[in-house]
């Protein structure tokens, strides 16, 4: 489910936690970067089992309205088709999101308030109000307004995002992926395979993409003076006291991918960096970022000093 730039992200971070805390054990720090991606996976979940949420709301509406003193028509006769939605079903009784579920503590619990604010967007929506009014049935409709919902009310909500936030608050940086991970997955659901529906595990590899992330993190920290100079004889009348601080940590990371991952292409390593520097340094970072690595890699292959294979070896 997450991809190496996610995880290339977490180790910047948590390499940037040690350039803040020196004092700190290299092995504690990997420790937290261990939980911090771990704990993507459980925000993976809370999405997941918010979503029935909605419709244990609307069933509790539905009944306090049948209990009125005097009960309208459509108070004892009510549509009931957003809570016979066949994705609620899937996700409700999936026996491993349930396991998961209990093995996390995961509830919502106490959250009444924050589940009717919720509904009442849900209800506020063009589509919703389609979907109700529209008497024939399907798999494909009950799955795209579950994938509205997410889009439209869970995704840009402030309130769901400051109330998990609360509870992680690595969470507010991973609150966007861990949404669109958890619509990726309902995109995938099948009719036919009912509780079966496969439901995405945290790594693609498990044993490669935790390798990849202990080492990138543990040979950054241990090569970081040597990869200063390098950095340094390439600034070009420049002190690296200069560079912002996020730079330097990314030309290090990418050094550290040239120089001891053999089946990373180059153009892999370069363009991921470029990217992260985009996205949590200055407007000109890439470019700099760009240019920095540009030059190391041509003294890397001179000196003969890159050692690649298999995918590695892909231009």
């Amino acid at each position: 489910m997450i991809s190496r730039r996610y995880l290339r992200t977490k180790v910047m971070q948590a390499i940037f936690a040690h350039e803040m805390n020196r004092q700190e054990d290299i092995r504690m720090g990997e420790k937290k970067l261990t939980r911090s991606i771990e704990d993507f996976y459980v925000l993976f979940l809370y999405f997941f089992s918010l979503i029935p949420q909605l419709k244990f709301y609307r069933e509790k509406k539905m009944e306090d309205a049948k209990e009125k003193i005097n009960p309208s028509f459509l108070d004892l006769n009510p549509n009931t088709k957003f809570i016979d939605n066949q994705i609620f079903k899937i996700i409700e009784e999936h026996p491993a999101l349930n396991l998961k579920f209990n093995e996390h503590n995961i509830h919502w619990h106490d959250t009444t308030d924050l589940i009717a604010h919720l509904y009442k967007e849900v209800i506020e929506l063009n589509e919703y109000q389609l979907y109700m009014d529209n008497n024939e049935r399907s798999f494909q409709e009950d799955k795209q307004l579950l994938l509205t919902i997410i889009e439209k009310v869970f995704a840009p909500n402030q309130l769901l995002h400051w109330f998990l936030e609360e509870k992680n608050v690595h969470w507010f940086d991973d609150y966007n992926d861990a949404l669109l991970a958890v619509y990726r997955n309902i995109s995938s659901f099948k009719e036919s395979l009912g509780g079966k529906n496969k439901i995405l595990s945290l790594f693609k590899n498990k044993s490669e993409d935790i390798q990849f992330y202990q080492d990138l993190y543990l040979k950054t920290i241990q090569h970081s003076k040597e990869y200063e100079q390098l950095i340094q004889e390439k600034l070009e009348n420049w002190e690296l006291e200069r560079v912002i601080g996020i730079d330097i940590i990314l030309l290090k990371m990418g050094i550290c991918e040239f120089l001891e991952f053999e089946t990373i292409p180059v153009k892999v390593t370069i363009n991921e960096y470029i990217e992260l520097a985009k996205s949590y340094s200055s407007p000109k970072s890439g470019l700099f970022i760009n240019g920095i690595l540009d030059k190391l890699l041509i003294d890397f292959k001179n000196k003969n000093q890159l050692r690649k294979i298999g995918r590695g070896l892909l231009n």
